[in-house]
């Protein structure tokens, strides 16, 4: 099954044809996570519990254990994460906000999958 490929903060992606593209596979888990980790819980008003809300620490201390644990969390809300090996999840600051780096087992393929983003001001 496909989705629309879209990345959280950006537009829907247009194929080569002019379509509206779709995404699948490793592709659509990195667009699902990245909206789940950077959606505020609460946003999503018929689930209620979706979203890491990761955005939301920029300008607090960062407290890395207690992110990484919320990320792990929210990563396993997603059945393109598998649970073994348990996902590497590094967090650092970086000037005006904070880096993630995440390495995870996509389990349609068994193949590690890397993701990384900033968030800053």
């Amino acid at each position: 099954m496909s989705d629309l490929s879209h990345y959280i903060g950006g537009d829907l992606a247009l194929s080569v044809t002019g379509d509206l593209a779709l995404s699948s596979g490793t592709l659509e888990g990195q667009q699902r996570i990245l909206r789940r980790l950077l959606t505020n819980a609460g946003d999503y008003l018929w689930q209620l519990d979706y979203g890491a809300g990761v955005s939301q620490e920029i300008g607090k201390t960062l407290d890395a254990g207690r992110l990484r644990a919320l990320i792990r969390e929210q990563l396993f809300n997603e059945a393109i994460v598998s649970h073994q090996p348990d996902p590497v999840i590094l967090i650092s600051p970086i000037d005006h906000g904070i880096s993630v780096r995440i390495q995870y087992v996509d389990a349609g393929v068994q193949q590690p999958v890397n993701l990384a983003f900033n968030i800053n001001r």
